[in-house]
């Protein structure tokens, strides 16, 4: 059980951040969105929005593709929906 635990731990970590919940909303809205374009709404710095970024990369809860110097950003949804499934509600339920 130990490896479930830690990938679960990581995805909550990435999401225990009121930004980060901010971002992942954003692209939920909008969908896949230019570095450039997302910073504004955020208000934030670009190097502030890619520390956000990668730590949600790292969690796989976005996905990123880069187009010549630019990054595009959209949410993770097989991932998103890993976390609403029955699969994490299985881990603290005995009958599942």
């Amino acid at each position: 059980m130990e490896p479930v635990f830690e990938k679960y731990e990581s995805k909550f970590k990435a999401l225990a951040d009121k930004k980060r919940l901010q971002i992942m909303n954003i692209l939920t809205q909008k969908g896949e969105m230019c570095v450039c374009d997302l910073a504004p709404l955020m208000e934030m710095t670009q190097s502030k929005l890619s520390y956000h970024l990668k730590i949600l990369l790292d969690a796989q809860l976005i996905l990123k593709e880069t187009r010549g110097t630019w990054s595009f950003y959209q949410l993770n949804i097989d991932e998103v929906n890993a976390l609403l499934s029955p699969e994490l509600c299985c881990l603290f339920r005995p009958t599942c």
